[in-house]
């Protein structure tokens, strides 16, 4: 493969990982998986794509050392460790069972973070579960800022994705008043 090719290949895989990336931390926020998992996943395919091409790399820019090391080591990982990741949450998102089953999970921390692009003070609060032994957040829309301290729970529909970690189909709010 002549060089003007490799360049292209490095430059396109590298954008198509980085897009990929930023798509799977919104599906990650409506699956439950465990995020060490996740990065065991870019470490791994990261690591053999260097393994077999790090030398088509230095020669593809000219580098040696340290620097091919470095620069091929950050290439693999936001390149095809990133669409790896990517594809993996991708299919248990997409593959899920038909079966729904309806959960309910008492919140035990509120917190919230700053909307999106123009709209930062638009602030969206974030309520913490305990989901199997694990803490997760949950994401919800400005309007359910204002009254964040009244919610007591959250009711979610969870259906089994592909590899068996949970995908949130949906949630809402739930205040229970006390005893």
């Amino acid at each position: 493969m002549k060089k003007k090719h490799r360049k292209f290949l490095y430059s396109a895989s590298l954008l198509i990982g980085l897009v990929s990336i930023i798509w799977e931390i919104k599906i990650f926020r409506n699956t439950f998986i465990n995020v060490y998992l996740l990065l065991g996943i870019i470490v791994l395919v990261a690591g053999i794509a260097f393994f077999l091409d790090h030398k088509n790399y230095g020669k593809a820019y000219k580098y040696e050392g340290w620097r091919l090391y470095i620069y091929a080591g950050l290439q693999y990982v936001m390149s095809y460790g990133f669409m790896a990741c990517s594809l993996f949450m991708i299919l248990n998102y997409s593959f899920a069972a038909d079966t729904v089953s309806y959960e309910r999970h008492q919140i035990i921390e509120r917190s919230s973070i700053s909307g999106g692009k123009y709209n930062r003070s638009q602030r969206q609060p974030t309520f913490d579960i305990m989901l199997n032994g694990k803490e997760k957040q949950l994401v919800f829309p400005h309007a359910f800022y204002p009254n964040r301290e009244q919610y007591t729970h959250v009711e979610m529909e969870v259906r089994k994705g592909l590899f068996g970690f949970d995908i949130l189909q949906n949630k809402k709010l739930i205040i229970q008043p006390e005893n």
